[in-house]
This record gives C-alpha cells, structure tokens and sequence, in this order.
C-alpha cells in the first residue's frame, strides 16, 4: 500500500471542502476573514502592527459574472480566474497567505556567532534552530544569547503559538511553539510565522504543509523540498478557507484517518525490518555451510581451487592478467591451525578465521578467486548521450537493486582509458566505495538489468568484483552482502569522505565451498529471496 499517495489523496480532498459534508448552519468563513481584517486594523491603531504590514492585503471575491477577482488595498479590482486551482463549496473563500500570517526569516548568519553565546542563565535567552522544528521539541539546544544582544534581535523573537519552519538541511518542517516556552528568538535557519487568528492553526498547518509538498512536485523535485520559497511568492499562495466549525470537522476527521495510515506504517517498517533479517540470515547460513546440506559426493573445494589457479594461469599466458607475486594459499596444519604462504613465508591466522567451515570447504582471500584486479573504476566524462554507459553509485539501490535506467553517457574520447577488462559482465558483484550512506552497499549485476543493451564501465566510486569462472557469481555476491554491514564500517578518512579502501577487499577471508554445493546455496538463495520479494511488493 502506497500510504504517501494515500496520506496526498486525503489532504487534496480535504482542502478542496470534499471529505466530510458541508453544514448550512455553520458561519461562514467570510464572516472570519472580515474578523481578520477588523483584528489588524486594530492592531495598527495599537501600534502592534504597522500601516505598512497591511497594505498588500486583498479581498477575494465572485464577481456577478461567476469569475473570481482580487481587490486591492487602493480600490483597484483584478480578474484572478486562471489562478482559481478548483472551484470551493459554499461558505468557503480564497485568501492570500500573506494575509493570515507575519511572517520573517532569521537574522542574517553574521547576525549570531560563537563569540556571542553566552552560559545558560536565568537571564539568557534561548535561540531556537531548526532541530526544534525537526524534532518538534521547544526544549533543544544549548545556545543562548545575553539580554544586551537579545534587545538588538528582538524583532526575531518567537512567542507560543508561533509556527516555527527550517529553512535549511531538512526543509518545511513546521513546529507550533508550545505555552510556557523559553523566551527565545529564531536563528537564520528558521523562518516563523505568527497567525493572526490562532482558531485557523490546525488547518493552516495542514494546508501549508500540503501546499509546499505539491509546489515541490510541481517544480520536478518529488516531495524532497529544495527552498522555502521566497515571501513574494510565499504570501501569495492561494489558500481555500473553510468556516471555522467545518475546519475542525476536517482536522478530527483527517487526524483520525491519518493515525491509522500511521499504524499500517509502523507495521510495514516491521515486517520490512523482519525481511531484512531474514535476508541477513539465510545469507549468514549460505556462507558458513548450514544452508543446505552437504553432499559427501561433492568435489571438494581443495580441487575447486586448483581449478580457480589453472583459470588464472591461462590467463596469465594469454596476458589478460599479470601474475601475482604474493600469491596467497591457506591450509590446515597437523596442529589443526590454519596457516597462509605468501612466498616463502609462512604464518598462522587461527586469530582471523571468523568460524568454523565443513570440512570439505577452504578458506581463501578474496583477492585469490577473482579474475580481474580488485579496483575502482575511472572517473568520467559525462556527454548527453553515447555508446557506453557509466555505472555510478546511484545505479547500486538501497531498495531496489541494480537499476542501469540511472547510468549516464561516457565521453567516448576517453574510451581508450578503459581496457576490455573495464567493461562489466555478466555476475560482477559492485560495491559502493565512497560516500556516507551509501559505502559498502553491494549489487550483483547482469546483463539483463541492462536494458539498452550498450557497454558499460564502472566509474571511480564503484569497485567491482569479478570471480573465476569455477565460482558462482551468487555465491561470491552472497558472502560480499552477508558482510556489507561491516564493510560499510570499514571506510577511511574524514566523515563525509571514508572510502572502501581494495586493499581492505583484497584481503578479506571468504570460506569456498565446493561447486556443486555453490549451485545448491544458490538456488536456495534465488528461491527464498523470490519468495521475499513477492512478500515486499504484497506491501507496497
């Protein structure tokens, strides 16, 4: 179930007067406009507000010719009807948003430094950053400013009922300041927005929210807001204004819908939590030979490896891959220790082996049963379009696997850059080397993910992965997948630029079981991931 679409689907109706009835006896909301405006005017003469913060308001109305039309502060009159999104039930209007609300954005980043914070004192006052909003928690933060530099940012200053909103990092999320509140003001990442009537918060919010998600969609972002939009363009947002009993019909209605729309999310996040486990597990199981059972009729591993060195000699001969000189082979001692010979040195690595393997399978590096030197690709040059594909980061999903649709085109005057062992095949196994949040997810690619059918290169923050023939590719991805939660530890460098160092890869241990129990493992897995899949699609 799309819940999103659904959650969209319930505010659009909500907004256009169609989830619950309409009531004759309910005041309508021009009658709470004109309140509005008489409550501002009074505020002017108060000195609360200045003349000048009312002088773009407008009154909509329909004219007798059924158009809409917008009247001025300086009595001109506007015909508005392109801009009318759907026509309203009877006893709604339209209204500017710049006419409900103040609203302004923090100082300017020069505004508040370091050097003004000063210790957490009952005279200090607080500044609130857009984790309030996030969070919706008014007690955050450990920032505060003297009572001498508050009086030179007063006008910043937020007061309950305020709607606070970030303006940076994690974009609209909206926040109402509580009762009772620290006395505080808003830093640049905030923009707040004071009501004039605090009866209309609910319903403003919830258009505000929508408004903001649908004006993303509509600029090609999807729901991912990129800026609050200028206060130009902010305040002259349209929005349609129920009475204000019907308002509350709305709210209770769409809060009581939504809190179930809630409980299906939190109950799908636990069935998706539950899947990957299992995947983790049936994973773990494969590589440590309890997926399936052993075959005492099976080849051994021992003379899987003799054929993996035989591959590897041809292609050695044949020039495609240069010779290792620090071969590595591992066995087992009299002692029953492993040991590794790396030349003609020889040493025990009992304190790296992870577990216990059946005793016709071998441990080896990684480095050992690939054909292709573990490495980065290039780093590209993109054209708009071309015979070969690049294969980026984005192409390895967190969720839905490979997806070459989101390959872009490399600048064929560099194809010389790339030998023939550059492009991909069928099998390699790609893991994502660069980057927070996405460093050591591991893919397995075929060439059926490859819908256009045209040659492909890994770029510079993807590392491939390319066993010998006499492996299954599956079984190779298996064990890469059973262990990316610790590759995605594994990273070096500064926080925002840890990279999967191949030497890391290199020189990892991977237990090899032998080849026909490697196609009993990977039919197995094939199997019950189908059978996962078609439980996650049930979902969505």
């Amino acid at each position: 179930m799309d819940t999103k679409a659904l959650r969209q689907k319930v505010l659009d109706l909500a907004i256009r007067g169609k989830l619950v009835p309409q009531n004759p006896n309910d005041e309508p909301a021009s009658v709470l406009l004109e309140r509005i405006r008489q409550q501002k005017r009074q505020m002017v003469k108060d000195g609360k507000l200045k003349a000048k913060d009312i002088k773009n308001d407008t009154t909509i109305f329909v004219g007798e010719d059924n158009l809409h039309y917008e009247k001025f502060a300086d009595g001109s009159v506007k015909c508005i009807e392109d801009e009318i999104p759907f026509e309203l039930p009877d006893g709604w209007e339209w209204v500017r948003l710049g006419c409900l609300a103040q609203y302004k954005k923090g100082p300017f980043g020069s505004s508040i430094t370091k050097a003004m914070f000063v210790p957490d004192t009952p005279d200090a006052v607080k500044i609130y950053e857009q984790k309030n909003a996030i969070n919706k928690d008014a007690t955050l933060g450990s920032y505060f400013i003297s009572a001498e530099k508050y009086e030179t940012l007063k006008g910043f200053e937020v007061f309950p009922n305020d709607i606070i909103v970030s303006c940076a990092g994690t974009i609209g999320e909206t926040y109402v300041l509580p009762i009772g509140m620290r006395k505080g003001i808003i830093n640049q990442a905030l923009m707040k927005i004071s009501l004039y009537d605090s009866g209309i918060l609910d319903f403003y919010l919830m258009y505000f929210d929508f408004k903001l998600k649908s004006a993303a969609q509509e600029q090609g972002h999807g729901i991912a807001l990129k800026n609050i939009p200028p206060f130009d363009v902010l305040k002259r947002y349209l929005i349609p204004i129920p009475p204000i009993q019907e308002q509350k019909r709305i709210i209770s209605t769409v809060n009581n819908f939504l809190s179930k729309v809630n409980s299906i999310d939190e109950d799908n996040e636990t069935i998706f939590t539950l899947i990957v486990k299992a995947k983790s597990k049936i994973l773990d199981l494969a590589i440590r030979g309890q997926l399936v059972p052993q075959d005492p009729s099976d080849e051994p591993a021992s003379v899987l490896l003799e054929h993996i060195r035989a591959e590897k000699e041809e292609l050695i001969r044949q020039g495609k891959i240069k010779r290792d000189k620090k071969e590595s082979v591992i066995f087992r001692g009299e002692d029953n220790s492993y040991y590794e010979k790396v030349g003609s040195d020889v040493i025990c690595i009992d304190a790296e082996i992870p577990f216990e393997i059946p005793d016709t399978w071998e441990w080896m590096r990684l480095e050992s049963c690939c054909i292709k030197e573990i490495r980065r690709g290039k780093s590209p040059t993109y054209i708009d379009e071309s015979g070969t594909l690049v294969f980026a980061q984005k192409c390895n999903t967190r969720y839905s696997g490979i997806d070459v649709g989101l390959a872009l085109f490399l600048d064929e005057s560099i194809l010389g850059r790339y030998p023939n062992d550059e492009y991909m095949q069928d099998g390699d196994v790609v893991i994502n080397s660069t980057g927070t949040g996405t460093l050591g997810r591991v893919g397995i690619y075929h060439t059926t993910d490859n819908h256009r059918g045209l040659p492909i290169v890994p770029d510079s923050h993807v590392t491939v992965i390319r066993a010998a023939h006499s492996i299954q590719s599956i079984y190779v991805y298996a064990f890469m997948k059973a262990n990316q939660s610790k590759l995605e530890k594994e990273g070096e460098g500064s926080t925002n630029q840890k990279e999967l160092k191949p030497l890391t890869l290199k020189e990892m241990l991977i237990p090899m079981p032998p080849y026909s129990e490697q196609e009993r493992i990977a039919a197995a897995i094939t199997a019950a991931f189908s059978t996962i899949s078609a439980m996650e699609k049930s979902l969505n």
